[in-house]
């Protein structure tokens, strides 16, 4: 088991960006989420794969929540686009977004996205692309087939809590936390991917079998939306250039590290996944500059 740690960090790096560097180069961003009844879950996670430092950044989104949605986020490009009766993407919409991925470097699926076929059909689909960019999969689109992940060794992260690493290795909840290290790694294994289970003990583990472990940040960060955020975090330190491994360790402790923040100056609990936000970049200028 390996510590995530300042030690550790210093051994990997975050892309220096150095000289004259245009948005291009500090990575593009595409986040496939919401919904009618879940459109902040994008919001947060958009947000915070530009405070990761992510360059260009953007967003495809249900229809009817695609105009607040940029507004809410002015540095984005928007795109709404057709919806499923229970308000969720359509996966038809997958055509249209194969193409937008030949342009990115990083794409998040999943963050308050509704209807778990839907959103597993439209995940599939993106994986079966054949491109370059990194994808995470988060909520529902991790029910996207083993398969179809293994085809693409090392390219995509997971990002599951104990009830949706259940799901994706056909288990309980129990199961899981009684042996979170022995089904995080089954699950790489099984997926070719990297795999960050979610906890007060947040592990990481690679197809090969390596398994790091965080311990910071505290209860605060068991809130609404805070997933949304580490998954964007890590989709924004992907595109930035970091290899996924590197990019799921940064984001774990960089999300963290926000938490034991705003824990000392706000409480142990009560602060929000919106406030992490803005923490990012001072954790990443303490360890970085």
């Amino acid at each position: 088991m390996i510590a995530i740690d300042e030690a550790l960090l210093r051994t990997l790096p975050l892309p220096a960006h150095d000289g004259e560097v245009d948005k291009d180069a500090r990575g593009r961003v595409l986040v496939i989420g919401g919904s009618v009844e879940v459109p902040g879950a994008a919001l947060l996670a958009s947000v915070a794969a530009l405070r990761a430092g992510a360059g260009k950044l953007q967003v495809a989104t249900v229809r009817s929540v695609a105009v607040a949605l940029a507004l809410a986020v002015p540095e984005a490009l928007v795109s709404g686009h057709d919806e499923t009766p229970d308000g969720g993407i359509d996966p038809a919409a997958s055509d249209d977004l194969c193409k937008r991925l030949d342009r990115c470097d990083a794409v998040l699926v999943g963050p308050g996205m509704t209807g778990d076929d839907e959103t597993a059909a439209l995940a599939s689909a993106l994986a079966k692309h054949a491109c370059d960019a990194v994808l995470v999969l988060d909520a529902a689109a991790l029910k996207c087939p083993h398969a179809l992940l293994a085809a693409r060794p090392g390219r995509a992260v997971l990002t599951p809590h104990a009830g949706e690493m259940a799901s994706l290795l056909d288990t309980d909840r129990d199961a899981v936390l009684a042996d979170p290290e022995g089904h995080a790694r089954d699950a790489a294994q099984r997926t070719g991917s990297i795999v960050v289970l979610k906890s007060s003990q947040t592990l990481i583990a690679t197809l090969d079998g390596e398994l790091y472990r965080y311990g910071g940040g505290g209860v605060g960060l068991a809130t609404s939306g805070s997933g949304d955020t580490l998954a964007g975090i890590v989709t924004g330190l992907a595109a930035r250039g970091c290899a996924p491994l590197t990019a799921a360790i940064w984001g774990v402790y960089l999300h963290g590290e926000a938490g034991a923040r705003l824990t000392r100056t706000i409480g142990r609990v009560g602060f929000l996944a919106r406030e992490l936000l803005d923490e990012v970049p001072r954790v990443m200028a303490a360890h970085c500059d």
